[in-house]
Parts: C-alpha cells; structure tokens; sequence
C-alpha cells in the first residue's frame, strides 16, 4: 500500500497520527458514585421523589406492625398484616406494569402519588381515633397505599430510559437504589424515635408529605408516553396486558434470567428469617445484636451504592449479574459459619453489596433489553419477584433452621446459589454474554 503524500510539500511520505489511549478515570472517580443523571432536569424530579418518599414509607412499614400490635397484642395479627400489604403489591404490581404500558406515564406518576398522599394522610387519621385506631381501617388503608406504590414504582422505574438515554441507565438506577438504601437505615430509626416519643400520627405524616412532594415533582415532568398511542384507562385491557408480557417474557431468555437469578438467590438464601435466632442464642452476649443483624445487608448495600461507578461502566452486564450473585451465596454460606457477630454482620453486608450490584444491573437490563411498549410490565414483574422471593426465603429459612439448625440452613441454601449461578452460565450462554452496548439501539 502506498504512504500518504503531504499535498503542501509535495515530497515525501506524511506519517499517519498514532491514536492516542483514552485517559483513564482516576481511581476514585472509578468507584465514586456516578452522578451524571443528575445534570438532567426531568431525572432530578424523579430522584427528588423517590429521595422524598423513601423515609416515610420506611418509617410506615415500621408504624403500621407496631400500630397493629398495640391494638390487639397478637404477633399472629401482625403477621397476617404483612399478607395484607403483599397481596395488592402482587396484584397491582402486575396491573400496574400494563397499565403504565398504556397509558401517559406521567399522569400515572401524578395520580399514584396524590393517591397514596392521600391514604397516608388518612392513616394518620385513623392514629388520632379514640383507643388508639382501628384494626380493620388501618388493614384497608395499608391495602391501598401498598397498591398505590405497587403502580407507582414500575412505572418510575419504566421511564427512566426515556428521561436519561442509554448509556446513563446503569448509573441513574445506582442513584436511586442507594438513596432508597439511605431511606431503609434512617426511616425505622427516626420511626422508633417518634413512636417512642408517642408519635405515631406524626410518622404516618411523614409519608403523606413525602408523597405529596413527589407529586409536585412529577407534575413538573414532559409526557411520557409508553412507545405507543396512549389511550384511556380499561380495566379488561390492562389484564390482557399481564398476559401479553408473561407470553412475551416467555420467548426472551435474557429477560427471563433476570427474574430467575435473583429468585433463586432469595428463595435458597435469604437469611432474615434466623436472625431473632441467633440474637437469642448465639449472638445473645452482643449488644443490640438483633438491630445490627438486620442494618448489615443495608450497610453492605449502601456502601456498595456510594462506590458504584463502576457499576455504571460495566458492558458484560449478564456476566457480573451472575458473578455479584453468587458473591452473595457464599457470603450467606460465611454468614451461616460465623461464631460471632462482627464476622456475621460483615458477611451480611458483603452479601448486601453483591445484591445492590445484582439488583443495578438486572434493573437496567430489564430496561434496555425490553422494548419500550413493554418497559412496564417487566418492571411490574420486577417488583413482585423482589417483594415476593424474600417472603418464600423467610419460610424456607424458618423450616430448614427449625429441622436441622441455623448454621446448616444458611451454609446449604448459599451453596445451593452458588451451585446454581455456575450452571445457569453454562446453560443460558445468551444471559452470560449479555453487553449493554448492543441493547442501546432498543432506546
């Protein structure tokens, strides 16, 4: 091949320009959190909302057991509370995805947040009723705000490609999954703080305004259609909508996986259910040993959260997916074996970090990979696999440590995630080798 020749000169050959490496991050911009979303207006209203929301609804799901057993002193009744909330969060969870699937999204965001404004503000009402409340009304009003969010969250989380563009998914869903984990430390902390105060309408006030805040927020937002005309709400049409994404999901094994590993991962080795357990017994000398049991996964997930930046760079998003998984089952499997609490509260947070990792990256896969008229309903599905897995992971814990122990119940199911990742890469070679690169174009 003949040299170029320089046109001015007119003599000999001109060297061509060696391309010159990109600079590389510093190293704490590797790990820093990735704040770019930020920059965007319509992003900073929707993380001011969740930001806005998050405390208070913790601080109610702290409220409305402690309100329950107040009233009737049963433990039974406060756990049938819990299946009161579950059940219009699967229910509405996967109406909800359809129906943000057909409608302007962000009249959906408006409407869900007045809505569940509303019931906040009427369940520190029902706090104010002589004798302290009423069981069966605040059973009906944890109902709807459950409801309520169970629309609300798949939708926020359907829009976010439309509000930041592709490459800014990973490190928009960083953003708010971290200022969620901020919101699961501070919110039952400052509740019990108001509830020992005799404060319990104060908290449930607290989520009224935070939702209300959110609402003024997303008031401020343009349209978001959902990738097709948007049409009026019909209750028959959004039911078909569920059946149209479940067959769909059905013929997408990446989006499949998505749902699969993280299922896997709370059904064999979420560890909730043995703390009372092992705070009585084995840990029982620590103090607050119950507390820091239950805060260690949160820790773990945000400082995972604070130092994700490179979260957001990562390209083989499936690969790491599976790698931050089973990161999490033989943390759980260390978690299982500690003789103390220092090393169990460290690997509960080393679990809660592959976690955060996993939940990022699934998140953002499920938004790139899925077209935009389907964005919805995946994360409908979304939020009843990660409501749901930790409830059935609860009951196999219980069973599984009341039969042969603690140690031998958290030791298998870990091993079992780990076992488990290692063949699903093997068997789904198409979730393995997922990039984010190639997915962009679906934006």
């Amino acid at each position: 091949m003949s040299s170029p020749v320089d046109p001015v000169e007119g003599g000999g050959p001109v060297e061509e320009p060696v391309p010159l490496p990109a600079p590389r991050a510093p190293r704490r911009r590797l790990f820093a959190l990735d704040t770019e979303p930020l920059r965007d207006p319509a992003y900073r209203r929707l993380f001011g909302g969740v930001a806005a929301t998050m405390l208070g609804q913790q601080m109610t799901l702290v409220a409305v057991p402690y309100q329950v057993y107040a009233l009737t002193g049963s433990s039974l009744l406060v756990g049938l509370t819990s299946v009161v909330g579950l059940v219009p969060l699967v229910v509405f969870g996967l109406l909800g995805g359809a129906i943000a699937d057909a409608v302007d999204r962000r009249r959906l965001l408006l409407v869900t947040s007045v809505g569940a404004a509303g019931t906040s503000a009427l369940l520190a009402l029902q706090a104010l009723l002589p004798g302290g409340g009423h069981l069966a009304l605040l059973w009906l009003l944890t109902a709807a705000v459950s409801g309520f969010a169970a629309v609300n969250q798949p939708t926020r989380s359907a829009v976010i490609p439309a509000v930041v563009g592709a490459a800014r998914v990973p490190a928009a869903n960083a953003l708010l999954m971290t200022v969620r984990q901020a919101g699961v430390i501070a919110g039952p902390l400052l509740a019990g703080l108001l509830i020992g105060l005799g404060g319990l309408p104060l908290t449930y006030a607290v989520d009224a305004l935070g939702f209300l805040v959110a609402a003024v927020l997303v008031r401020g937002l343009p349209a978001l259609p959902p990738g097709r005309v948007a049409g009026p709400l019909r209750v028959g049409a959004a039911v078909r909508g569920v059946g149209e994404g479940f067959a769909f999901l059905r013929t997408q094994p990446v989006l499949l996986m998505t749902f699969v590993v993280d299922g896997i991962a709370m059904l064999f080795a979420w560890p909730q259910a043995v703390f009372p357990e092992l705070a009585g017994g084995r840990y029982a000398d620590s103090p607050n040993s119950l507390g820091w049991l239950f805060a260690g996964i949160s820790i773990g997930a945000l400082t995972a959260g604070l130092t994700s930046g490179w979260v957001s760079r990562v390209d083989r998003q499936g690969a790491v997916v599976l790698a931050a998984v089973a990161v999490w089952g033989l943390a759980i499997v260390g978690f299982g074996l500690s003789p103390s609490l220092g090393p169990a509260v460290l690997c509960l947070a080393v679990a809660g970090a592959g976690d955060m990792v996993s939940a990022v990256l699934r998140s953002s896969m499920l938004q790139l990979a899925a077209p935009e008229e389907m964005r919805g309903r995946m994360q409908g599905v979304f939020l009843v696999v990660v409501v749901g897995g930790p409830r059935l992971g609860d009951l196999r814990a219980g069973a599984v440590a009341s039969a042969v122990g603690v140690s031998a119940a958290m030791v298998s199911g870990g091993v079992v995630v780990v076992v488990a990742m290692a063949v699903l890469a093997v068997a789904v070679p198409s979730f393995r080798s997922f990039r984010a690169s190639r997915s962009a174009h679906r934006v």
